[in-house]
């Protein structure tokens, strides 16, 4: 595993960035002189271009929107949506980076962008957690799902996004949503995609579309878009909530979960491996914590299992496979996307194999 540091940097030139236009933007939201601010390329996103601003000691991140794909939704990349649960959940019990400035004038570096404050600490890609002694890797994966539960708890009324999602629906919607994203980025229709589309929006379990069971969702919750301590098993910010809406908690949770369904390699899962001789908590384990933790009751959770974590691979494999359109139109953030994109099959077939009974769920 690499342990990296947020300094998973690639010192190029600016990549085409107009510094002196972005020191303009930015100077008048940061106590910071920006003479000779300097940009170096993050690795690592899959879609938001993401740049390390710097100048003398002080540091941010330009998060970007990507170039034009034809077919993609126009809700996609939503950079406007990130920075605003920023400014949302300043000062709440879910850490995250201080939001500087949003900028929507395409003509100062040739696409709407943000910045925030850098925050210096561990991104931990593998959540195999090889790079960490084997005693302390449940430590971690016990405080991702700490701030996950806290997520949840989150008054969002109370943070000014009543208006950020509808209250209720949320299922359906998604079911809806990522239907015309995979239809809006395939070439040729995925048989597990279209068996899937026409499975889930019967299943839906009772009362899961209800507004009683809304809060603020992150949509993309896992180890690697989480910040830790440099030295503890802390999380000291949770980034990239380009996917975030008013959504339910227990996709979230099943989403998080993925991790120990998926393969090792470049979705980063363990669901092929040894869990107990990794040192990490079992699938229900984890389920069981976020329940006590939240109120839910374990066996209604588990009940709906299956169809939490079918949604989720549906998903998943609109995603992937929107990362494949990106591919093609050449446009891709990551180097590995390619890679990437031809998971979106597999990913798809385990979702019906889920959605059918045919993969064990919540082992011991």
């Amino acid at each position: 595993m690499k342990t990296l540091t947020h300094k998973e940097t690639a010192p190029a030139a600016a990549h085409g960035l107009d510094l002196r236009a972005l020191t303009r933007c930015l100077a008048p939201h940061v106590d910071a002189d920006l003479a000779g601010l300097q940009a170096e390329r993050i690795s690592g996103g899959q879609s938001n271009p993401t740049w390390r601003l710097s100048s003398g000691d002080r540091a941010w991140v330009l998060r970007a929107k990507p170039g034009p794909v034809a077919g993609l939704l126009p809700s996609a990349h939503a950079i406007e949506r990130e920075f605003r649960v920023l400014q949302a959940l300043r000062g709440s019990p879910v850490p995250v980076p201080r939001a500087r400035v949003l900028c929507e004038d395409e003509s100062v570096i040739g696409a709407a962008f943000y910045v925030m404050d850098w925050v210096d600490g561990r991104i931990l890609r593998d959540a195999r957690l090889p790079g960490l002694p084997l005693s302390e890797r449940v430590v971690y994966h016990q405080e991702a799902l700490r701030v996950l539960a806290v997520l949840h708890r989150v008054d969002w009324r109370g943070a000014g996004l009543q208006d950020f999602g509808r209250h209720s629906g949320f299922f359906g919607r998604l079911i809806h949503r990522w239907g015309q994203q995979y239809r809006a980025s395939v070439v040729e229709p995925v048989a597990a995609m279209e068996r899937l589309a026409q499975w889930l929006p019967g299943h839906i379990p009772s009362g899961a579309d209800g507004e009683g069971n809304t809060c603020l969702t992150h949509g993309d919750f896992r180890l690697e878009n989480l910040m830790f301590h440099p030295e503890h098993a802390r999380v000291v910010a949770v980034l990239d909530w380009e996917l975030a809406t008013l959504g339910h908690p227990l996709s979230d949770l099943a989403y998080h979960c993925l991790a120990w369904h998926l393969p090792c390699g470049v979705l980063r899962g363990f669901g092929d491996q040894d869990r107990a001789a990794l040192g990490i908590p079992s699938e229900r384990e984890h389920i069981e914590s976020y329940c006590a933790q939240t109120g839910r009751s374990v066996d209604a959770v588990l009940a709906d299992w299956p169809f939490y974590l079918a949604c989720n691979l549906f998903r998943l494999g609109a995603i992937l496979l929107g990362i494949a359109a990106r591919v093609r139109e050449g446009t891709a953030a990551n180097p590995d996307a390619l890679e990437i994109a031809r998971m979106a099959v597999p990913v798809a077939e385990l979702g019906w194999a889920m959605a059918q009974g045919q993969v064990l769920t919540h082992k011991a």
